[in-house]
């Protein structure tokens, strides 16, 4: 008998199709009202429960696409069957949230975020939701090798992916580079580093990008190489290591205080 795949699997090879099929499904009565609100995410197909209808009044009628009723017992979605979809589900496309030199136009501080290969939409929805709490420009993420828009990086979000900007690039290292001629500096987030990103903070310019990775593996090799300058999180006790959505909003705060 074969081994059951794990969760954590099953989610990221999901994540895989969908991000690679140029359309997801949103689900969930928060998702869907934000997404539905929002003018620049294109709408594809919306699907609710009678009673979900009933709750989305006002924002149905102002939505520019009209929704197939469907049986709570039969929703004709094609959704993980653990996914607490509430009657309530948008087929939509990715944003695009323009190129990266983008973020070097105006002028004053400007604080990015860069994630390097978290692959966690869980993880992605939380750093989104702290990069808008927080006023970061933008989430830089590989295209591979990072959770793409979906269902459940969109519920993880809590309304973020509609309005934080999540600019997926090729190569995360040409991108760095590329921040650097817009005038960021890029501090890299290793809990291995001789310095405190505070310390670090204190003498960098005005713009900072922010690197992260995952929990476990870190930074890549090749994206240490290509920060300005390697930072870690001062702890308390004897035990270092963060979340990474946790350590985004630490580092993000941090440099907000300066």
């Amino acid at each position: 008998m074969g081994m059951k795949k794990p969760k954590w699997v099953i989610e990221k090879e999901k994540a895989r199709r969908e991000g690679g099929s140029g359309s997801f499904w949103l689900f969930g009565l928060h998702a869907v009202r934000d997404a539905l609100m929002n003018p620049d995410r294109e709408k594809l197909r919306l699907v609710l429960t009678k009673n979900a209808a009933d709750r989305l009044g006002d924002t149905l009628s102002q939505s520019p696409i009209a929704p197939e009723i469907a049986d709570a017992r039969k929703f004709p979605v094609p959704l993980d069957p653990g996914s607490v979809h509430q009657g309530a589900a948008l087929e939509v496309r990715p944003l695009d949230w323009g190129p990266i030199s983008d973020l070097g136009a105006g002028e004053g501080p400007r604080t990015v975020l860069c994630l390097d290969r978290v692959t966690d939409p869980h993880n992605v929805g939380a750093v989104l939701r702290s990069a808008e709490v927080f006023g970061a420009s933008a989430v830089i993420a590989p295209t591979r090798h990072a959770a793409p828009e979906t269902g459940a990086l969109a519920k993880s979000a809590s309304g973020a992916l509609e309005r934080q900007p999540y600019l997926r690039v090729k190569n995360l290292a040409a991108s760095l580079e590329h921040l650097k001629e817009l005038g960021f500096y890029v501090i890299g987030l290793d809990g291995e580093a001789e310095h405190n990103l505070e310390d670090i903070l204190a003498d960098a310019p005005e713009r900072v990008a922010l690197v992260l990775g995952a929990e476990g593996p870190g930074l890549r090799d090749k994206t240490k190489a290509t920060c300005d300058r390697l930072a870690k999180i001062r702890f308390q006790g004897d035990f270092g290591s963060l979340n990474v959505s946790n350590a985004a909003a630490v580092s993000l705060y941090a440099t907000g205080l300066r």
